[in-house]
């Protein structure tokens, strides 16, 4: 029977099965999305590192220091931050001691936020009032139902542009007063615990999600799957997935059609669209926050804030 060793220390022996499953399983903690970054961060940092005839692993503090140091200004904090993810991933898999916990690593990273860092550019809320005169401007073709069903369905629910296209249609259940719609794994919740969120019916039937919904299912015929797909040019559903640029593409359009500058808006408008204007038309916060799954308070409290920025003002009080 073939035997492997989980990593040089130990001196329990295992299959080579059961050595792969474990290996297999430690990288499944981390979200594909996310090693495909930390895998171009580490390919960089080794082809550095192999440059300066230094060793990546295990590297020593000193040289992850002088490397975030030497792409700090040409890249992003952010694309930094995860440089630095990427190190201590590729040390804890390798099984070393990650040199990113290092007093003269971390030093430096404070440095560098504190030199580098700017306030990111958010993207604009879609407000309900600039959704409900974009859906004028689509069509009743199958690329508009669609579009349509995407975007109310997103804005209602509160979604990210990734849980939309991750919708299946298995993630449905129509009921008497709407749709129940499962999400199965989000940005903050990997580990698939889910949430269920009600979508009632609207009060008229251009903007209501679940009717967008049903007539979307009933032109496409999908039955199984991917409930958003894409269309080719013959108005042919293929079977693939759209990918979450397609949403942030879509919203863009839906704005630039109502007047609004599309370079403000993105897919994370829908999102931000809803809770703003959920805030702006009175309803709780809880409500709010059993909808769009916001974990922090802090942050869904930043969206609320804004909707009601010009009601806080003293100004006309003043008399100015």
């Amino acid at each position: 029977m073939d035997l492997a060793i989980i990593d040089p220390t130990t001196t329990v022996a295992i299959t080579a099965d059961l050595a792969t499953r474990v290996a297999d399983y430690s990288r499944a903690a981390v979200a594909p999305s996310t090693r495909r970054a930390y895998r171009t961060a580490w390919k960089r940092f080794e082809c550095w590192c192999h440059a300066r005839g230094l060793r990546a692993l295990p590297a020593e503090p000193a040289v992850v220091a002088a490397f975030i140091a030497d792409r700090a200004g040409a890249a992003k904090v952010s694309t930094l931050n995860v440089t630095v993810a990427a190190i201590r991933y590729g040390h804890v898999l390798g099984g070393f001691e990650p040199p990113t916990k290092s007093k003269e690593v971390a030093t430096v990273m404070a440095g560098i936020r504190r030199v580098h860092s700017v306030r990111p550019a958010k993207k604009a809320a879609l407000l309900v009032r600039d959704l409900r005169a974009g859906l004028d401007h689509l069509g009743d073709d199958l690329r508009g139902r669609r579009d349509r069903a995407l975007l109310l369905v997103g804005f209602a629910a509160g979604l990210r542009r990734s849980e939309v296209v991750g919708l299946d249609v298995e993630d449905l259940a129509f009921e008497a007063s709407g749709v129940a719609i499962t999400i199965t794994r989000s940005k903050t919740d990997q580990e698939g615990e889910g949430r269920v969120i009600g979508l009632e019916y609207g009060s008229g039937s251009g903007t209501c999600p679940v009717v967008a919904l049903r007539r979307w299912l009933a032109a496409s015929g999908i039955q199984t799957g991917p409930m958003f797909r894409a269309i080719d040019r013959n108005g042919h559903v293929r079977s693939r997935r759209l990918s979450d640029r397609t949403v942030a593409r879509l919203v863009k359009r839906l704005g630039q059609s109502v007047g609004l500058d599309p370079a403000t808006l993105g897919g994370h408008s829908l999102r931000s669209g809803f809770v703003t204007s959920a805030a702006m038309s009175g309803v709780p916060e809880a409500e709010i926050q059993a909808t769009s799954g916001h974990r922090s308070l802090v942050t869904l409290r930043g969206y609320i804030r804004r909707a009601s920025l010009f009601e806080t003002s003293a100004v006309q009080r003043l008399g100015l």
